[in-house]
Order: structure tokens, then C-alpha cells, then sequence
């Protein structure tokens, strides 16, 4: 099996956001939940509102064009 890009998640202060998910997107979070847990060693799933965050965060770290834009803003 394949690493997965998200690693173990650190406890940090939340801040609450509500959205909205289409049912496939939560059907995939919820999978990815399952094989984070086994990847990482948990004896549970993280809730979906753990996974987002660290998911979010990694995707704008990896975007180049977000990157420039806040350099440059900074």
C-alpha cells in the first residue's frame, strides 16, 4: 500500500467551521479515516473534522501559486 500524505495529526487549538459536503465526499473522507487510522496505528478512525484541517493546510502548502501570491502580499 501506497504512504498516505497525511501523517499523524496534532492536537491544536480549534477554531469552528461549518460546511457542507456532498455524500461522496464524505463517503471518501470517512474512507480515508479507516486507512489513516490503520496507517498510523490508531485503534479508531479520527472524526472527519480531524482529518479536514491537516488535508486543507497540506493543499495550500503545496500550492505554488498561493505560495508567490502570500510572499508577496508578506
Amino acid at each position: 500500500m501506497n504512504k498516505l500524505r497525511l501523517g499523524p495529526i496534532d492536537d491544536d487549538k480549534p477554531v469552528k467551521v461549518s460546511i457542507e459536503l456532498p455524500g461522496s465526499v464524505h463517503r471518501d473522507l470517512l474512507a480515508y479515516a479507516r486507512a489513516h487510522a490503520q496507517e498510523t496505528g490508531l485503534a479508531q478512525p479520527l472524526p472527519v473534522g480531524r482529518l479536514v484541517p491537516p488535508m486543507l493546510a497540506r493543499f495550500m502548502a503545496g500550492d505554488r501559486g498561493f505560495a508567490r501570491k502570500t510572499r508577496r502580499a508578506g
